[in-house]
């Protein structure tokens, strides 16, 4: 039997929807940031980033840089296995301690992964729950889908940011444990969920909150809490889950509530216990991450400035910018084939990368560019990318503003 077949028609599927992905060979460079070196098949080019989730650049700041290579020289590279048989390495715990305080919560608990912290944290919190009913929002993240599909529990979806449509089925399972799931921020369009109102429905109705801040945590707040600080209600939501990958620049993902609530998690979430812990050496940057941006201000001011720019530039070259209040900036493209061509054109062309977002990451005919600008994309690079984006659209016939609120 030719097994090969099986992938390779598989993969011609991808190719015929146009959803077949191609990913550059790039090269950071540590104190040049946005720019990197792209290893393209004719030889290395520079190029400017302009979709990476480093969101403020935090994975090359030399405190952040300075504490993984300390650590990492100290005590070596690897974690030596699971907590369960290695036991907490010691920056693991200090990690720990530093997220739990950012968030004003009783602990926190470390995964491997932002996507694995969802996906584990949420199936075991659900199955540890007896009768629990999950509300999930209509437009969560793939890692919250699988951990509630993997939960086995009963689930129902509620409309995209919809307090009304959430009340209704609130109301329709009265006296039930129930756990709503959401995003603060969804990182496609850059909307933000009512969390007050989600947070008022919760006690009225004696259901939990789980709320994903990966895209939020580092860039909201006083203190870089994410939305649910900045909005006042960090202290009401009973369970956050985040990242250490985008704005703190590192790699992880974790949870942070009450002391029973993580004490459980640890004890039975098999995405947690079968899995060997984070390095050292990257707990010990994502630490030094945290304790910079609580304090500093500046990164989170200066990326909301150059974000603003940005959408104001392209709005008014008469790019299909699709509205938000953060620092996401969705361009309309409509068409998946036309997204990666003009993707494809401004590396080859213009030594800008923004990978195209296709289905199933977003609905079908809102394919787009995802635009994230950084504190270092400077009034330069801004206007070179309106200039090469205006030639791209013109190309390739793309559709201009009007386009843009049907994708909203």
């Amino acid at each position: 039997m030719e097994y090969n077949s099986f992938f390779e028609t598989a993969l011609e599927r991808l190719r015929d929807e146009r959803r077949y992905r191609v990913f550059a060979d790039l090269e950071r460079i540590a104190g040049r940031y946005p720019h990197a070196v792209w290893h393209s098949p004719k030889g290395e080019r520079n190029i400017v980033m302009w979709c990476s989730n480093d969101y403020l650049g935090m994975g090359q700041h030399p405190k952040v840089v300075g504490a993984m290579v300390e650590t990492a020289t100290r005590v070596g590279t690897g974690a030596g296995g699971t907590r369960n048989i290695a036991g907490n390495n010691h920056s693991l715990i200090q990690l720990e301690h530093e997220l739990a305080d950012l968030h004003g919560k009783e602990a926190a608990l470390v995964f491997t992964s932002g996507y694995v912290s969802n996906q584990t944290g949420i199936a075991t919190i659900a199955k540890l729950i007896p009768n629990c009913l999950i509300l999930s929002d209509a437009l969560n993240h793939n890692s919250m889908i699988e951990g509630i599909r993997q939960s086995g529990i009963e689930y129902k979806v509620f409309r995209h940011n919809d307090a009304a449509h959430l009340e209704e089925l609130l109301k329709a399972n009265p006296n039930r444990p129930t756990l709503i799931v959401c995003e603060s921020l969804y990182s496609m369009d850059g909307d933000v969920a009512p969390l007050e109102k989600f947070c008022d429905l919760a006690e009225k109705y004696g259901a939990m909150t789980y709320v994903d801040e990966v895209h939020a945590v580092g860039m909201y707040g006083p203190r870089g809490g994410g939305i649910a600080e900045r909005d006042g209600v960090m202290h009401r939501v009973d369970i956050l889950e985040g990242t250490l990958a985008k704005a703190f620049g590192c790699l992880g993902g974790y949870i942070a509530g009450s002391a029973k609530m993580v004490d459980a998690v640890r004890s039975y979430a098999p995405g947690f216990i079968f899995t060997t812990a984070l390095p050292p050496a990257i707990c010990s940057a994502a630490t030094a991450a945290i304790k910079h941006l609580k304090s500093s201000r500046w990164e989170r001011e200066r990326h909301q400035d150059r974000a603003a720019r940005v959408k104001a530039i392209l709005t008014a070259a008469g790019l299909p910018v699709i509205a938000s209040d953060t620092h996401i900036v969705p361009v309309f493209v409509g068409d998946p084939e036309r997204c990666k061509q003009a993707c494809d054109i401004l590396l080859e062309e213009f030594n800008i990368y923004i990978q195209p977002i296709n289905y199933p990451t977003v609905p079908k005919g809102t394919e787009r560019l995802r635009i994230t600008p950084s504190p270092y994309h400077d009034d330069g690079l801004i206007d070179a990318l309106a200039d090469a984006l205006v030639q791209v659209w013109d190309r390739l016939g793309l559709p201009l503003q009007a386009k843009a609120a049907a994708a909203e």
